[in-house]
């Protein structure tokens, strides 16, 4: 097992990310995804192991990571699903600091915006209208600070979602707590 000093230890060789890859979370968490795969650069090169799983809840998280260790390193990263309380709101240990009311908005939350998945999918066309008009009709209801609601397609992230799979990604705090997750 490395030790602390390993994986922390400072190093020039610094890992940017990309222009197009500065969306979703890394638009307003400026350096964690560089952070994440600078650290995880450094566990992998240390312990070279053959697989590495990730939770889907940080989708962003996945495919970043994903991309730089299986380009660089002979590790293949495999995706495990999102578990869901019963309300349908991803398990988190940020759920912990949710009072009771704010768990059960972010629950009716989580199924307008898989509501919304199907409707995109009925109709692909007119889904940035529909997401504009979910997230006011979200904020307004359920005082939450929405700091992005968007569909992106899962090849690479970009805004082109037609004739291509795609999630909704979403990251809002309510009552001061970050909830982020996608469908």
């Amino acid at each position: 097992m490395p030790t602390i000093k390993q994986i922390y230890l400072k190093r020039n060789d610094k890992i940017k990310l990309n222009k197009s890859q500065n969306i979703l979370c890394a638009k307003f968490r400026k350096g964690h995804f560089e952070g994440v795969l600078n650290v995880l650069d450094r566990f992998i090169e240390l312990i070279s192991p053959q697989k590495m799983f990730m939770g889907e809840k940080d989708f962003q998280q996945f495919f970043l990571v994903k991309n730089y260790i299986e380009n660089k390193y002979n590790t293949k990263v495999h995706v495990c699903k999102t578990v869901r309380a019963k309300n349908k709101l991803a398990l988190s240990s940020r759920n912990s600091l949710l009072n009771k009311k704010s768990f059960i908005n972010s629950g009716i939350i989580a199924k307008k915006i898989l509501s919304l998945k199907k409707e995109i999918k009925k109709n692909k066309k007119n889904y940035k209208k529909v997401i504009f008009n979910l997230k006011e009709e979200l904020s307004k209801n359920f005082d939450i600070k929405i700091e992005y609601l968007e569909c992106r397609n899962t090849h690479n992230l970009s805004a082109i979602i037609l004739n291509k799979p795609f999630k909704l990604f979403v990251a809002y705090y309510i009552n001061n707590v970050r909830l982020i997750d996608n469908f």
